[in-house]
């Protein structure tokens, strides 16, 4: 039984964004995620959490300005003061919302900056964080995103992201595994998910390599999804996914699945 979780980001985009939440609940899905709840009021996403009987999974902290190529600060020592507000800045959201996990976004390694000393802001930033996030029950999470789809982003493989959250040592992060990134750069993403598994918050899947339905492309999602089943991973699967067409017509993919109503522990 799954506990599957909508990206509302990408999913039910037909729809005006706080309208996503209740289409979220009609077709199914047990909670959702987003990348940026930050175009609206607190209290707006708020109440439409709670209309919607909708759990919140994740929110992301903010990329910067994403229409001009930032995507997150954690690894620019240059931007120490604007990370730090934008980690504030998604904790203050997190705990009307439910404390969800909050992703924290790595950043591009900057110019002129070698990945090893990139690293090392992105370690003494993450610590920041954790501790701040500590003070309100909140999980950070780690995603390495292929170079294919966002080149020179910092955290790029799931090695690096297993080696990065052991030397950050924090209980309160860990590691937001992506299917679709893993197996479109490196492979053996089932392989690797279960050796990451002690480290692993939070689970994404899409279809491989166009990032639709799980039930598109290369990656055959049923033993992926039996073998998450089976895990000591008790957490949400979110399908983080561009529809072909329209969400609704996309989500035939979930008849065959089990009741995915389980409850999260």
């Amino acid at each position: 039984m799954l506990n599957l979780c909508a990206n509302i980001s990408m999913l039910f985009n037909e729809l005006p964004f706080l309208q996503r939440y209740q289409a979220a609940a009609d077709a199914g899905f047990v909670g959702v995620e987003c990348l940026f709840p930050y175009d609206f009021s607190i209290e707006e996403v708020s109440s439409a959490i709670r209309l919607s009987g909708m759990r919140q999974v994740l929110i992301n902290t903010s990329a910067g300005g994403w229409h001009k190529g930032d995507r997150g600060m954690a690894c620019d020592a240059s931007r120490r003061s604007e990370f730090e507000r934008s980690v504030r800045q998604a904790l203050q959201y997190a705990a009307p919302m439910g404390n969800p996990l909050v992703h924290v976004m790595a950043g591009l390694v900057p110019d002129g900056v070698t990945l090893e000393a990139a690293e090392a802001v992105y370690v003494s930033n993450m610590r920041w964080a954790a501790g701040e996030a500590k003070c309100v029950g909140v999980g950070l999470t780690m995603e390495a995103i292929n170079p294919i789809d966002m080149p020179n982003y910092m955290l790029s493989n799931q090695a690096q992201a297993l080696r990065l959250c052991k030397v950050i040592g924090a209980s309160n992060v860990g590691v937001q595994f992506d299917f679709f990134h893993c197996q479109k750069f490196e492979g053996n993403a089932l392989a690797q998910f279960e050796q990451l598994l002690p480290y692993i918050f939070h689970v994404q899947i899409a279809g491989v390599p166009e990032r639709h339905e799980p039930n598109t492309g290369v990656l055959d999602y049923g033993p992926v999804l039996d073998v998450i089943d089976a895990s000591e991973y008790s957490g949400y699967v979110a399908c983080e996914y561009q529809p072909k067409t329209t969400t609704l017509e996309g989500l035939d993919w979930m008849t065959s699945l089990p009741s995915q109503t389980r409850e999260a522990r």
